[in-house]
């Protein structure tokens, strides 16, 4: 079975051997543009070159996708309410990189979400992003109160973006001090923007932007020209300070 149309008429192209995805700009809103293909680290991150991301569920073929419009957050314009900058004052939270990496990936694989029925995270997609962190391009965030991990995030950092993927919560908060951190600390390193793929009223709520997808795509061809972060992030540390 060869390429197919969407009900739409937009092409979805099966992928083969070669790392080579169709480009974005000529994909349907919603997004899907190739199937197939395999999880081989250089597949991935030639799609996230293009702002194409895997997203597909078990026993389905692999979907890659760049939606219409796309939701990002730039580090310096997170948005601190009253009451989570009271949280951060009282409280004795840190955030960590790359400590953690396989148990943030299989806390995002399982721990539930109200607005999530079951997980994409699937068991050949925690082995690519395992490679990935190996390889020093995927890292985990980890949000500490105290020693006790109650929260994080994972993603791809390339050039001077960070691709979020997934994000937890083992206690309230959890996923927002990460972020936090993760926004404070990319700032500091002069990275542009948190790619977060697809809006969700909370990452708006905490000062994600909506983006038409050209305009994502512009920003993105800018952001990987120049430096590259690539290694362990276990040297970054945050703790709150107003």
């Amino acid at each position: 079975m060869g390429s197919i149309f969407d009900e739409d008429n937009y092409l979805i192209e099966k992928l083969g051997r070669a790392y080579i995805f169709p480009n974005p700009r000529y994909a349907s809103d919603e997004g899907l543009l190739a199937y197939g293909g395999d999880l081989n680290p250089n597949r991935v991150l030639s799609a996230y070159k293009k702002g194409i991301f895997p997203w597909y569920s078990q026993n389905d073929p692999i979907l890659w996708w760049s939606p219409n419009p796309r939701l990002v957050i730039y580090p310096e314009n997170f948005k601190m309410s009253k009451s989570f900058r009271r949280v951060l004052r009282n409280g004795n939270y840190s955030v960590r990189f790359d400590t953690k990496f396989d148990e943030v990936i299989d806390y995002c694989s399982k721990v539930k979400r109200p607005e999530q029925d079951g997980t994409w995270i699937t068991d050949e997609i925690i082995k690519a992003y395992r490679e990935l962190h190996n390889m020093g391009f995927a890292h985990s965030v980890e949000a500490y109160d105290g020693d006790e991990l109650i929260g994080g995030l994972y993603g791809i950092s390339m050039g001077k973006v960070f691709c979020g993927e997934s994000m937890f919560s083992l206690k309230s908060n959890g996923s927002k001090i990460a972020l936090k951190g993760l926004c404070d600390t990319l700032f500091k390193e002069a990275y542009n923007f948190i790619d977060c793929q697809m809006p969700t009223e909370h990452l708006i709520s905490l000062g994600g932007e909506v983006l038409k997808r050209d305009i994502f795509l512009d920003e993105l061809e800018e952001s990987l020209v120049g430096g590259i972060d690539i290694g362990s992030w276990s040297d970054y540390q945050w703790e709150y300070r107003e």
